[in-house]
């Protein structure tokens, strides 16, 4: 276990948050539901009460959905499905948050959450992210980088990856406590080049900065000056980075994908994710080839996450 992920366990211990895990048929998830239980990192609900909750989350789903088609027929059927259950148990506060996806789609455990529990209020979208640590300590937040968007939004336009920066940016200081220090990374550093991709990016940054001017950002930059002082100051002399970025936006999943995988092979680092951040309440979601590690993780991380 990395320093990292073990401030966060000794912090969700602190928070000692109820967590839905609602795919306990999964012998990982078994596994890990005792470690976490052992460790107290978080109260599980693991055993979903459908006698007791099926005709008030029927009656739920269905006043949320009906203007988008859905019956009360349809919606009582939805609700014998653990995701949705596991989702209106969070949305009722029946439950802090929600860990599945060991035995589900990436589509299938977050498609609930975007219906139900939705983005925050003036957010459009919610995005998700990557912890990665690597293991030369001289990059990013001591070898800790967030990775974002690299799983869930395909093109975002200017507005979206502005939202995906600032909720990046919140999820940074939350989780490894250290000043975010935000990179919009393209093909291009300062102006070496031209395109449609690169003035999405300026715009972004624009954004960002009118909604929060506290929030240290620059671009558009490659990720070279991003992450080394000495390119940095080669590349783009004054940007606000200064080759120290902590925080690494991509502009399209494509890259986003991409990069993570790489850094994570090639490194012989760790990724941790992909976790959502921007909904009302958290919900996650776990690779199917996930690792006992991994789910005892994320719940530890969903219960830091407001």
């Amino acid at each position: 276990m990395t320093p990292t992920i073990e401030n966060i366990y000794q912090i969700a211990k602190k928070n000692y948050k109820k967590i839905v895990l609602p795919e306990i048929d999964d012998p990982r998830t078994q596994e890990a539901a005792k470690i976490i239980r052992d460790k107290n990192i978080a109260d599980l609900i693991t055993d979903l009460p459908y006698s007791q909750y099926q005709d008030q989350f029927a009656q739920t789903l269905f006043e949320l959905r009906k203007d988008k088609g859905l019956t009360l027929d349809e919606a009582n059927k939805l609700v014998k499905n653990p995701l949705y259950f596991g989702t209106l148990m969070v949305y009722s506060g029946l439950a802090d948050g929600m860990v599945a996806g060991a035995n589900n789609s990436t589509s299938d455990t977050i498609r609930p959450a975007l219906q139900i529990i939705k983005p925050k209020p003036k957010e459009k979208i919610a995005s998700s992210f990557f912890i990665m640590e690597v293991p030369n300590k001289n990059f990013g937040e001591k070898g800790v980088f967030i990775f974002a968007d690299c799983g869930l939004n395909i093109d975002p336009d200017a507005e979206s990856l502005a939202q995906i920066a600032i909720q990046s940016s919140r999820s940074f200081t939350k989780l490894i406590g250290a000043i975010p220090k935000i990179a919009m990374l393209s093909y291009s550093t300062h102006n070496s080049a031209t395109g449609p991709s690169i003035e999405k990016i300026k715009k972004a940054i624009e954004i960002v900065r009118n909604l929060d001017p506290k929030i240290i950002i620059d671009g558009e930059m490659q990720v070279d000056a991003a992450i080394i002082p000495s390119i940095s100051e080669k590349k783009y002399p004054n940007n606000k980075i200064q080759g120290q970025a902590n925080i690494l936006i991509f502009p399209d999943l494509n890259s986003g994908n991409i990069a993570y995988k790489l850094v994570e092979r090639l490194s012989g680092g760790q990724a941790f994710g992909p976790l959502i951040q921007g909904l009302k309440k958290p919900i996650n979601d776990l690779s199917r080839g996930c690792s006992v590690e991994d789910i005892v993780t994320t719940v530890a991380i969903t219960s830091i996450q407001d």
